[in-house]
Formats: structure tokens, sequence, C-alpha cells
């Protein structure tokens, strides 16, 4: 698949936004008046305190994630020498076709070309069993003694990790996932 993976400019926000809206709302996430959907909402913000990266295929956004280092502010999980990505997205047209699992690869690709980062880590609700799926076929891997709950919930989320210097052990294991 022929994706460019690039920071999100201004002219993205609108996209990023609707996708990322869909996406998590098809998935029943969450309902649209949760008041996450506000902060997945907000890219101008995100963009702000964190980076906003697209997907584009043929001149078109087809996803988004954001991605955030240790203290940042929307950093949830991340340690020192980690880069964390968050929030990704991909747009129903295209979903179940390898976009997300491209995405995550130009992550592990993009943590790979920054000196100072090792790892990369995620949290994901205990129900997002498609995005665990994912994240397992490329070797990242759950850390049950990171995982956390949302302040004032009683909602429980999972923390994946995968160390950058295993990427190349584990790029040789088949895929299994069909996606």
């Amino acid at each position: 698949m022929n994706l460019v993976f690039r920071p999100a400019t201004p002219a993205d926000y609108s996209e990023v936004r609707r996708i990322t809206r869909e996406a998590y709302l098809h998935a029943g996430h969450f309902t649209a008046d949760h008041p996450y959907m506000s902060v997945l909402a907000n890219v101008e913000h995100r963009a702000e305190h964190a980076e906003v990266w697209v997907a584009e295929t043929s001149g078109a956004v087809v996803a988004a994630v954001t991605l955030t280092f240790a203290g940042q502010p929307y950093s949830e999980i991340a340690i020192e020498n980690e880069l964390e990505f968050r929030m990704l997205a991909v747009d129903l047209a295209v979903q179940g076709s390898g976009v997300g699992r491209t995405v995550v690869r130009r992550i592990i690709e993009h943590a790979q070309s920054l000196p100072a980062i090792s790892a990369i880590s995620i949290t994901s609700a205990t129900f997002m069993e498609r995005a665990h799926g994912l994240y397992e076929s490329l070797g990242i891997q759950r850390v049950p003694a990171r995982d956390w709950y949302v302040p004032g919930e009683n909602v429980l989320l999972w923390v994946f990790r995968l160390e950058l210097s295993m990427v190349e052990l584990v790029e040789t294991v088949p895929d299994k996932s069909g996606g």
C-alpha cells in the first residue's frame, strides 16, 4: 500500500476530526455525548501540545494518530525514551484494508529514527479487542504492571509496549491477523 505518513498541517485538522470521531463512534467505544469525544475532536489543542500525524493515499487523509513523549501534556504513560501513540483512527471507508497496520509500522519506523527513543507504548481500553490483536501481531506486548484506571471512572486501561531492539525479530513472525 502506497501510504504517506507525515505530520498533519492545519489544513488536515477537519479530516482528522472527522476520521477520529467516526472511527470511535462506529466501533462503539463511546457515545457522541461522552466527554472524551470532545478531547478527540479538539485536534487544534492536540497539535499544540503533541504531534498529530496523518496517513494519506492518493492525496486523501485516511488515518490519524497522536504522538507524544514522557512529560508532555498528552502523554498518559510514556516513560523516558518512549514514544507514546494515542488516538489512532482509520477512516471507515478503508478500515480492514491494512491501513491501521501500516500506520503502526510507520510509527515504529519513525520511533527508530529518533535517537533518544528505544520503545513505543500505547494505552488501550480493555474492550478494544481489534486494536489488541493488531498490536500483538506486530510484537507490541501487554505490560500489565503498567495498566491503569481512568481517574474518577472504573475503566481499566491496558498498556502495550514494543522495545525497538526487538523489531527485527518481530518482522520475521508471520502475519496471522488477516489485516
